[in-house]
């Protein structure tokens, strides 16, 4: 699916400004919309081409630094997340007096997200815009090339910082080794795919001090013969809350659903189709949020780059647990012992059940913005209209959060105890990334 590129929109702009070229680059590179629509072209890209949700969020933690960088070279309101984020080494200092760093952040996350997508040059069409933009906008020449060459230089030292994280070698690694012990994960239809990226918990964090520092507890032991076991009476709770949904718990599990890369099978005919993954979801969250907060274009910029590192870390939290409990999904289970013709009502995704990576991620990213933005910000979330998924109405990040979760035992893929466990080590992980970094001074 091919989309219109939104910075086309801020291009349209130009037919309004006067003939005060001065307030009409600034009307337009420090306009917040413009980052959120700069981050939104990357989430299209990340969608498109099927990245799986964990490596999403690592497109979304190096691109949105590399923003934040610039902006914090450019207003001592903020500072450096060099030294907070212990091995992230120190940023390039500006060269030159005529820097834009609004439109450099831009840039930055443009040529990151560039670097770390596939296939590489897929966002160079959207640099090329900015620049354009900035340029027909009355930006003198000497501002627009002190500009580039300083979102060049914090882009490929944030690139060079990343290549040390561990991801290229999980490139290589070993595959998921199936086998059907009682209560392991084992594949699931229609895709039967293996475990997906099993290896995950061995990239460097940015926060925590290792991936198993909120760790959860053990899982109840899987029992299906012993109607009375914690086991048993969770497997049925997800029976009967997928055989008895209302239209609004189908709503919830459709919402917050973010299957990057849904199998549909009709008849002999397989297709897919793809929705933002949770990470992107999120990511647009915080652009409805920034939006509704009134946040100058700074103060967006933080949020997306802090949001997105508590994103990060959060996948590599949850994915160490789910791949050392590695505990079966509620679908196998009732296929085995109670309904071989069950299914969810959402797909089971490719990894195992314990804990809940969507009850993880978003209870660490509603803490995060809460920080940000306060506690009472209501706002109506329209990220999945242009999926034909009504828009709903919520009062806090923490609520969201809430929603997302239940939206798995909804879903018929998660058991509540996988949602109890992912909420607690994500909101304590949240909490842990906004004490941790202090973005501003």
């Amino acid at each position: 699916m091919t989309r219109t590129l939104l910075l086309g929109s801020a291009l349209l702009c130009l037919q309004a400004c006067d003939g005060a070229s001065d307030v009409a680059y600034r009307s337009l590179t420090h306009d917040p919309l413009l980052f959120s629509r700069t981050v939104k072209d990357l989430n299209d890209i990340v969608l498109e081409n099927n990245f799986a949700p964990m490596v999403a969020s690592r497109n979304y933690a190096y691109a949105t630094i590399a923003a934040y960088e610039c902006i914090a070279a450019g207003d001592t309101a903020y500072a450096s997340l060099s030294g907070q984020i212990r091995h992230m080494p120190a940023m390039p200092l500006p060269q030159g007096d005529a820097i834009d760093y609004p439109l450099a952040a831009c840039l930055a996350l443009v040529k990151v997200g560039n670097a770390v997508t596939f296939p590489e040059g897929s966002m160079m069409t959207h640099h090329a815009a900015l620049l354009r933009m900035a340029d027909s906008a009355g930006m003198p020449r000497r501002m627009l090339e002190q500009t580039r060459a300083f979102s060049d230089s914090v882009a490929l030292a944030v690139l060079r910082w990343s290549r040390s994280d561990g991801y290229a070698a999980t490139r290589g690694a070993s595959r998921y080794t199936v086998n059907d012990s009682p209560g392991r994960w084992v594949p699931t239809p229609p895709m039967y795919a293996t475990g997906l990226e099993p290896h995950w918990r061995e990239i460097r964090p940015m926060v925590m001090d290792a991936a198993a520092q909120f760790m959860p507890p053990r899982p109840p032991a899987v029992d299906l013969r012993n109607t009375g076991s914690p086991y048993h009476r969770a497997l049925m709770e997800v029976k009967r809350t997928v055989d008895s949904l209302d239209d609004e718990q189908r709503h919830i599990a459709d919402f917050w659903d973010d299957n990057p890369f849904k199998m549909n099978v009709s008849g002999h005919v397989m297709f897919a189709t793809k929705k933002f993954s949770p990470p992107g979801h999120w990511m647009n969250i915080v652009g409805i949020a920034a939006r509704k907060a009134g946040a100058d274009v700074n103060a967006t910029v933080a949020a997306y780059a802090e949001t997105a590192i508590a994103l990060f870390d959060g996948f590599i939290s949850c994915w160490d647990e789910k791949y050392r409990s590695n505990y079966v999904r509620p679908e196998t289970a009732i296929n085995a012992e109670i309904d071989q013709d069950w299914r969810p009502y959402i797909q089971t995704p490719p990894f195992p059940s314990y804990t809940s990576g969507h009850s993880t991620i978003s209870a660490a990213a509603a803490e995060v913005m809460t920080e940000h933005f306060g506690d009472g910000l209501a706002f109506t979330d329209t990220s999945l209209l242009e999926f034909g998924i009504a828009n709903r109405e919520v009062r806090s990040f923490r609520e969201a959060a809430q929603e997302a979760s239940i939206s798995r035992l909804y879903g018929g893929i998660h058991y509540r105890f996988d949602l109890e466990a992912g909420n607690r080590s994500g909101k304590a992980l949240g909490e842990f990334v906004a004490r941790r970094l202090r973005l501003r001074r």
